[in-house]
């Protein structure tokens, strides 16, 4: 195995199935000559050339649409967005096109495009590059909606998003970016659609997605040390939802907890423990508990976005009121 970062994973699996499929291209801004906003794309320019990895202007409504027509005819785009806040400029293309086209034409029109970039909250960049859209691209009918947490999880499922007939909305993280992790030589896809038990457990189900998996895999540590185990839950799709892995795991803890970055409102935690509560009532032993970012949009200033954000030390609170281990504060009504 070797030691990837997830920058190399994810142009591992792009270069591979470049290398496989003449069909797929690489299409955004800064991703051939400068070989990659966050430096993701590194190299593919001089491998693939122009035609297959191809400089955009700033114009995420043209190059998002251009994307949706070369899948219709049977090519298979991946486009990229230098960040998911600025894939709202082609808001229309991606669910007024791409995810609706297929059933509108009555399966005539398959469009196989992966939309990918980073989602959320990275260090002090503002409300305006801060945005966390899980929710928002969840909503609708027509897409797949995918995250990971690591670099294996990374590769694996960027190779099948890429290979899937339907559009795909891969959620990355410039946090994340320059994590590393050791990925296997040889080829594997991971199956969209399918969850992952990052760590077992029995008193509760901790469950997250993305980087805030990391989060919960601390607080996991700093509730062993109580003699708290708690299974972690990293979700990888939220559209589709492994319900079978989910609903196995809470049904045996009995306590759910769900932690997302995101808003609290209308959000994919709002989703999980709704369909968590329908599903697992008669296991349950406490109401299902939610950790997510304050609902406020995003600060610039280092203090308030570290406030704003869901953190080891809220997990563990909340997860200890889940347990009935203390009441909470005024603080963590909020949550």
């Amino acid at each position: 195995m070797a030691r990837l970062q997830i920058r190399e994973a994810l142009r591992r699996a792009m270069q591979e199935e470049m290398r496989r499929d003449p069909s797929v291209f690489l299409m955004g801004e800064e991703v051939a000559h400068y070989n990659g906003a966050y430096k993701v794309s590194q190299g593919l320019l001089d491998e693939f050339g122009p035609t297959r990895v191809v400089d955009t202007p700033i114009s995420e409504a043209g190059f998002a649409g251009l994307g949706v027509g070369a899948a219709m005819v049977g090519m298979r785009p991946i486009i990229e967005f230098m960040t998911f806040n600025f894939s709202l400029v082609a808001f229309d293309q991606v669910i007024n096109s791409a995810s609706k086209i297929y059933q509108m034409s009555g399966g005539q029109y398959r469009v196989p495009i992966v939309f990918r970039g980073p989602n959320g909250a990275a260090e002090n960049l503002g409300s305006q590059h801060s945005t966390t859209v899980d929710s928002l691209y969840a909503h609708f009918p027509g897409l797949k909606v995918v995250t990971y947490s690591d670099a294996p999880d990374a590769y694996g499922l960027l190779k099948a998003a890429i290979r899937d007939d339907n559009p795909v909305i891969f959620l990355e993280s410039e946090l994340t970016y320059g994590m590393k992790a050791e990925v296997p030589d040889e080829e594997y896809v991971i199956e969209l659609g399918k969850a992952r038990i990052r760590r077992p457990g029995d008193d509760l189900t901790i469950v997250s997605w993305g980087k805030q998996v990391f989060n919960v895999e601390k607080a996991a540590d700093q509730l062993a040390a109580e003699g708290i185990s708690a299974e972690v839950l990293d979700l990888r799709s939220l559209r589709p939802l492994d319900h079978e892995t989910l609903f196995a795991s809470v049904s045996r803890t009995g306590r759910c907890l769900v932690v997302q970055e995101g808003h609290v409102f209308a959000s994919v935690a709002a989703e999980v423990a709704a369909r968590v509560q329908e599903a697992c009532f008669d296991w349950l032993d406490a109401p299902v508990l939610r950790v997510h970012s304050r609902d406020v949009n995003q600060p610039y200033a280092a203090p308030l976005e570290q406030a704003v954000m869901p953190s080891p030390e809220r997990i563990v609170a909340a997860a200890r009121r889940l347990l009935g281990l203390s009441e909470p504060t005024d603080n963590e009504l909020s949550r």
